[in-house]
């Protein structure tokens, strides 16, 4: 049996470190990034990177490639600037080029963003449709995605907010009022990204799975503690005149599925490289 190739589309903040995991395992390691400056780096590395950019449709050699066992999908959906049709558009055009890959597992790192404010605890089974979702373009792009379900592998893995390193809560509320504090955080630390991440490649799993810290602590106490440690300006936390409504991330079925032992199980106590 020859060596094993994952390709990563989208070597990223996350996507990149992944990489760096599945070569140090002995995958081969295909990678894109829409960058010319990070394609030396990527390569310097040992991975086999090359430019491509979805704009929606493929700027790039997108068939090399899908020509691997495992695809990796981690494509920020840019929602945001570019409006909800935009990343489901990226995924039918990828989805399309998929039809001529040889892949046998295709994994697609989407996000928790996708379900609505419960208030009270949400497994993977909440969301149905676009129209129930918070984040309507993940959900589309999940469902092109699992029409292959059929022939091959398709594992959705739903990321909590990614933080570590200089991911720093405290820096993006310095300063300022947040009625947010008493609402509880479904944070992940980028290296349980990975980690959780390389076990379902090494173990490809069918389904949608959450992937969060199993603890939940309030963003009150985050934010102080992250500001504290690094020195940023507390912010001034407030009550809501009503109560916000929340969610929070079920992990247990993942943990089922491949037995993965959190690095950073409490958000409090995840590792960051710099307050600067």
């Amino acid at each position: 049996m020859g060596l094993k190739t994952v390709s990563i589309i989208g070597c990223g903040w996350l996507g990149a470190p992944l990489a760096q995991k599945l070569l140090a395992q002995g995958y081969r390691v295909k990678g894109s990034t829409t960058s010319e400056t990070k394609l030396a780096r990527l390569r310097q590395a040992g991975i086999d990177a090359h430019k491509l950019l979805l704009q929606p449709y493929p700027e790039g050699d997108l068939t090399y490639l899908l020509e691997a066992d495992t695809i990796v999908l981690n494509i920020p959906p840019k929602a945001g600037k570019m409006g909800d049709d935009f990343h489901p558009r990226q995924m039918q055009y990828v989805a399309e080029a998929l039809n001529a890959s040889p892949a046998q597992h295709i994994l697609y790192i989407s996000s928790t963003s996708v379900y609505p404010e419960l208030s009270r605890e949400v497994a993977e089974n909440v969301v149905i449709s676009p129209e129930q979702a918070a984040a309507p373009a993940l959900v589309e792009a999940e469902q092109t995605l699992q029409a292959f379900a059929a022939e091959r592998i398709v594992t959705i893995v739903r990321c909590g907010g990614l933080m570590g390193y200089e991911r720093i809560p405290g820096r993006y509320v310095a300063g300022k009022t947040v009625d947010t504090g008493a609402i509880p955080v479904n944070y992940l630390h980028r290296d349980d990204a990975v980690g959780i991440l390389s076990m379902l490649v090494e173990q490809p799993q069918p389904g949608v799975f959450n992937a969060v810290a199993p603890l939940h602590p309030t963003r009150e106490a985050v934010y102080r503690k992250s500001c504290t440690d690094f020195g940023y300006e507390l912010p001034i936390f407030t009550e809501p005149s009503d109560p916000l409504p929340y969610k929070v991330i079920a992990v247990e079925k993942l943990i089922r599925a491949v037995d993965y032992q959190f690095i950073y199980p409490d958000p409090l106590n995840f590792l960051y490289s710099s307050g600067t």
